[in-house]
């Protein structure tokens, strides 16, 4: 077979299987141009490519493409409805101004994700745990905690 599916965000996408050996990273910002995962260190060690695939995060820089079919793949792009409401997590980064340079925030908020979804009330520790695989060279850790905890108080209310 000449085409490789991916379902990404919520929509069935295609490839030619000449991408397949290629990493999950570059599939999805060189062939369908979802860049907000980041190339970072290319070995699996700073979060700045992470997405998720069956609810998992997961490194997409070192995932071959091929072991992502007939699997849910999601990116950054796919956590804003598709009528453009910010998921809670992205409205509280906004609102506590988090980013400097913005490199690693698209992974640190698959990441923050993964924590709420397994625990909706996290504690500082809690969130330091959860979130010390993911690294900002800017700094921006207290305000990634206040974030997090703004986001987990935002989704509890909305439950």
């Amino acid at each position: 077979e000449r085409i490789m599916k991916l379902k990404v965000n919520g929509i069935e996408r295609q490839v030619e299987t000449a991408w397949r050996k290629e990493t999950l990273l570059t599939v999805l910002r060189e062939h369908f141009g979802l860049t907000g995962s980041r190339f970072s260190c290319g070995i699996g060690q700073c979060g700045a490519c992470l997405v998720h695939i069956d609810g998992i995060p997961v490194t997409s820089c070192l995932m071959p493409a091929s072991e992502a079919v007939d699997k849910n793949i999601l990116t950054i792009e796919g956590l804003a409805t598709r009528e453009g409401t910010l998921h809670p997590l992205q409205q509280a980064w906004i609102d506590e101004n988090v980013p400097q340079c913005g490199y690693c925030q698209s992974g640190q908020i698959m990441q923050a994700l993964a924590l709420l979804e397994n625990n909706p009330a996290p504690n500082d520790n809690d969130i330091n745990l959860a979130m010390n695989a993911n690294l900002c060279r800017c700094g921006t850790y207290d305000r990634i905690r206040k974030s997090i905890k703004r986001a987990a108080s935002i989704m509890r209310e909305s439950n």
